[in-house]
This record gives C-alpha cells, sequence and structure tokens, in this order.
C-alpha cells in the first residue's frame, strides 16, 4: 500500500518530480581523522566510506611481476594507503549512495583528491562502471608500469567474482596438458582465466579437484 501511495504521489507532483527519500547521514559532509581498511575504503569516526569512482585490487589478491613471480599486491596497496592517508583529516563529500553499509563518497586530503592519488599511483582501477573520472589516470599509470601495473594484474571486480561462491578459487583449467588446477599465488594463477564454456570449472578444495579428475600445476 506504502509504494501505490507514493506511486500516486509521484504522479501528482511529476512536473516536480520525485525521488525516493536518501539517508540524510549518506548526504551530509564527513570530516576528520582517516582510518585506512583498504584501498578503496576508510572509515572517519564511525562512518565507513567507499571512494567514488575507483576500485582497489582486493587486500588478499595477488599479482605478477614481469618476472613472473607473484607479490601481495592487495596488501601492498593497503599499506601504501596507510603510509600516505592514515590518520589525516579528510573531508568527504558523500553522493547519496550506500553501498554493503558504507557510504559513497569523493574525499580529500589537504585539498588533494584521494581518488585521483590512488589511481594515478598504480593503486587502483578507474571504476568505470560508475565514473569515467579517473580514466585518464588510470591509463598513464598502465603507460607507465606504476604500482599494480608493473606485471599482471586482475580487474577486482573479476577478482571478487570469483571468489564469490563459498570461496572457491581454486581454477580448474583445461588444456593441451589436461586438466590441470590452479592455487591462489601459484605461477599460472593470476593469468589462468575460467571459461566454463569449455568444461573449465572453480574448485573448493584441492579435495574436491582431484575427486573430478584435475591435478596440481607443475610450480
Amino acid at each position: 500500500m506504502a509504494r501505490i501511495l507514493l506511486g500516486l504521489v509521484c504522479i501528482a507532483f511529476v512536473a516536480m518530480g520525485c525521488d525516493e527519500p536518501r539517508d540524510p547521514v549518506a548526504s551530509a559532509t564527513i570530516s576528520g581523522p582517516i582510518t585506512v581498511l583498504d584501498g578503496d575504503t576508510i572509515e572517519i569516526g564511525a562512518t565507513r566510506i567507499r571512494l567514488f569512482g575507483i576500485d582497489a585490487v582486493e587486500h588478499d589478491q595477488t599479482c605478477r611481476n614481469q618476472d613472473g613471480t607473484v607479490w601481495a599486491c592487495g596488501d601492498w596497496v593497503t599499506q601504501q594507503a596507510r603510509a600516505q592517508f592514515q590518520g589525516r583529516n579528510g573531508r568527504c563529500e558523500p553522493t547519496g549512495d550506500v553501498t554493503y553499509g558504507r557510504i559513497v563518497a569523493r574525499c580529500t586530503v589537504g585539498g588533494t583528491d584521494m581518488q585521483r592519488a590512488l589511481v594515478d599511483q598504480g593503486m587502483a582501477f578507474a571504476y568505470r562502471r560508475y565514473s569515467s573520472d579517473y580514466v585518464g589516470d588510470e591509463r598513464t599509470a598502465a603507460a607507465q608500469k606504476r604500482g599494480i601495473w608493473a606485471g599482471t594484474v586482475q580487474k577486482p571486480e573479476e577478482f571478487r567474482a570469483a571468489s564469490k561462491t563459498s570461496g572457491c578459487r581454486i581454477k580448474g583449467n583445461v588444456s593441451a596438458s589436461g586438466n590441470i588446477y590452479h592455487l591462489p599465488g601459484s605461477d599460472h594463477y593470476a593469468r589462468t582465466r575460467i571459461n566454463t564454456a569449455r568444461g573449465e570449472r572453480w574448485f573448493c578444495s584441492v579435495a574436491e579437484a582431484e575427486q573430478a579428475g584435475w591435478r596440481a600445476a607443475r610450480g
């Protein structure tokens, strides 16, 4: 009934426009000392904030250097962000959106665009799904091989999608050498892509992979 009444009100006042009310907390300026949680999430006081327009690698995500070695790029990004912003006074202007309990906002520190700084230093992707503001900064960082761009890096949204199913992150690859599984952090894990149309799949444990007929990758 409430939705019907809201719809009638919207029709009656269509000339004026009608939006569902937003949480007032998600629209007020937030300022104070920053606590960095990861590459794109901070806290100011008791308010958790998701930085607008960027997407950082996840804390447990790994990348690969040009020489093929695996490194903990997610942890590196978190530590670098803390070194630069932890404890400093930030000013955040909410967009009015809330995602997973986090207020989405554009934040500055000492007048510097925090989002742009992270992307420019190769610590985050421009989140094209929501904004094109930092695409140029990402391209420059990638061209100059800064931070995560020094080697191979998986898009954070792809990494999250792969991890959604109860943490099933073992990659079951079908190759010319047979059915091979790759563990997170192994030599070919980051560059292996799973194509379910080819019979490839994700496994939740080594036992599950081996029972299905997959063998461990060498290295």
